[in-house]
């Protein structure tokens, strides 16, 4: 009788995000219980080994943790398997680096280079706000987390911006037309624009209309929607693109004056 959760994940069954190869191998890494969903997250093998290229084997990866060179939102962890995920900051002090975990257009996580004074904070999505023991308000973040008092002012879908040193919330935007939002779930993913106007459905999913910087709208789920700065300004740096999702032939555009730019420069 099977007991508790499976402890594999075979390479077809892992999400197409990761972006592992057919053939690598039968098994991917089944990532841990944590704060992030299974199919929502980058396990620390994958960013170290995979995107990083700091490793070349799982026992490489190991031996990095285990000397507890990796922190993920200033805290070292030493799970390989660990499920970071959107807004997390990943930190390497011993190459002076530090990354937050957004997506791009595809839908895929960009690992995206901070500054220091910007790997700090992140931002934290409001899952609900609640009276413990005692009449005690609290509120639970899409990330897991659980902070007592809060501005009575928030509720569930705003966010806030959380100090990862104090562990205390700095600053929140509320969920309203006019802010600035990237997509985190659905076709849309790694989408970033400003909120047109929400049309809600009793009894059924409240759709959000969203436009982005050149003026192409969309509309998604409510809850696949993350605010991520006041007005049109973001509060954490976005990855390249800023979250524009190009056609086939802007993309196809693109590449070809890039590749005739690299072209000219090599024959000059």
């Amino acid at each position: 009788m099977a007991r508790g959760l499976k402890k594999h994940l075979k390479r077809l069954n892992a999400p197409k995000h990761w972006m592992l190869d057919k053939l690598g191998g039968a098994f991917a890494p089944k990532p841990s219980s944590g704060p992030h969903k299974g199919r929502e997250c980058l396990p620390l093998i994958l960013i170290l080994r995979n995107r990083l290229k700091y490793a070349l084997t799982g026992k490489e990866v190991q031996s990095i943790l285990m000397q507890r060179h990796v922190m993920v939102d200033g805290k070292v962890r030493t799970d390989k398997t660990y499920p970071a995920g959107f807004m997390d900051i990943v930190s390497i002090p011993k190459t002076n680096e530090n990354f937050r975990l957004l997506y791009d257009t595809k839908g895929r996580f960009r690992l995206h280079s901070v500054k220091d004074e910007e790997s700090k904070f992140k931002l934290c999505k409001v899952r609900s706000v609640q009276f413990g023991q005692k009449g005690i308000p609290y509120l639970n973040t899409y990330d897991g987390r659980t902070i007592r008092y809060p501005d009575p002012l928030i509720k569930a879908n705003d966010t806030i911006k959380l100090d990862l040193e104090l562990n205390k919330i700095v600053d929140f935007v509320k969920f309203d037309v006019g802010n600035v939002v990237m997509v985190t779930g659905g076709r849309n993913t790694g989408r970033v624009g400003v909120i047109k106007n929400r049309e809600k459905h009793k009894g059924s999913f409240e759709t959000i209309h969203v436009q982005d910087a050149t003026g192409h709208e969309f509309a998604t789920r409510m809850g696949n929607v993350f605010i991520v700065g006041k007005g049109a300004k973001p509060w954490v740096s976005l990855p390249k693109g800023k979250g524009i999702k190009l056609s086939i032939i802007e993309e196809a555009r693109k590449r070809l004056s890039v590749s005739g730019k690299e072209a000219s420069a090599v024959s000059a």
